[in-house]
């Protein structure tokens, strides 16, 4: 059975990363507080959060029937300090000194709630940065791009030229674990396999 999907969040990175397991969805975006609590971790921020969009959207919903939501939200993390998105130009490049020449993780919650279930699991990357120079600094943050990106940067655009190494799911690291959330949502009936055989 084909549901409608329902993804909730509006970061064209999400959706691009969607698109490719449900060709059809649609987008409804959740305002909730993003603010970690006093002494969270970064699973348990990406895991409440994403949870607490995908209920929000649930209830803004509720007089569409057969439905699924998606939620998600992603973290960078470096020595367990979180990096949301940056609030200016001066955060964004205290986050990128920070990243310079380190080893981060980044975290992404998922949540999917459907009639009578949900699964919410926490994906995690690491990332190695090359040193960079208060040049590059300088000149990425007048390009405009860290700007609405956790950690400051995106690594599918200029950021992936800061990038040495990385260990894990690089879609994990753009927005949404794309590969891990196509076979749980197989497995619990949710979509169909989109090669035609079961995953």
């Amino acid at each position: 059975m084909q549901h409608r999907i329902i993804l909730a969040s509006g970061s064209p990175r999400r959706k691009e990363l969607l698109r490719e397991i449900c060709p059809e969805f649609t987008v409804i975006t959740a305002d909730i507080d993003e603010r970690p609590f006093p002494g969270e971790s970064p699973e348990e921020l990406v895991g409440r959060l994403s949870l607490g969009k995908a209920a929000e959207v649930w209830r803004q919903t509720e007089n569409l029937g057969e439905r699924v939501v998606i939620g998600a939200d992603t973290v960078v993390a470096l020595d367990r300090e979180i990096m949301g998105k940056p609030h200016g130009a001066e955060d964004a490049r205290r986050m990128l000194r920070r990243l310079s020449g380190s080893v981060h993780q980044v975290f992404t919650g998922t949540a999917v709630l459907w009639e009578g279930g949900r699964d919410c699991f926490t994906t995690a990357s690491q990332v190695e940065f090359y040193p960079l120079s208060d040049g590059e600094i300088e000149g990425y943050i007048a390009g405009g791009e860290p700007f609405g990106k956790a950690g400051a940067y995106a690594i599918q655009l200029g950021g992936k030229l800061f990038v040495k190494e990385v260990h894990g799911d690089y879609s994990n690291i753009v927005g949404l674990p794309v590969a891990r959330l196509c076979r749980r949502m197989i497995a619990h009936g949710l979509i169909s396999p989109p090669f035609g055989e079961k995953l």
